[in-house]
């Protein structure tokens, strides 16, 4: 009987993760993400990413525009495992439907965005 709770407590460890929700940006960014506005309409997000820095899997619910400070590339894996690679100029700015999705820095520079979650 120990031996089979033993079993059970593993595999309840091993699949929570991937069962658990995905977790708010400013959470899964730590130190890379601070909000710099948040009011009944919006929640403004500024992301300083080192190189290789990742945002860590984290959810967006709610459509968003994402304003490129400085430019770069950036690779990015949704909740599925896909991946995709971005390269974005300053002054771009990308329209993103609620998604969950991990972000890497693959430039050699640090990349600053301002993310605007918006709320209505």
């Amino acid at each position: 009987m120990k031996r089979l709770t033993l079993m059970c407590v593993a595999a309840c460890a091993l699949l929570s993760p991937a069962l658990a929700p995905a977790q708010d940006l400013v959470q899964t960014a730590g130190k890379n993400a601070k909000v710099v506005l948040d009011n009944a309409d919006v929640r403004v997000i500024e992301l300083n990413m080192p190189p290789g820095a990742s945002t860590g899997m984290h959810e967006h619910k709610t459509d968003q525009l994402v304003v490129f400070l400085t430019g770069g590339t950036a690779k990015q894996t949704m909740a599925d495992g896909k991946t995709k690679e971005l390269t974005r100029k300053a002054g771009d700015i990308a329209w993103s439907e609620p998604v969950t999705h991990d972000t890497k820095n693959e430039s050699k520079a640090a990349v600053r965005t301002l993310v605007i979650e918006l709320k209505k």
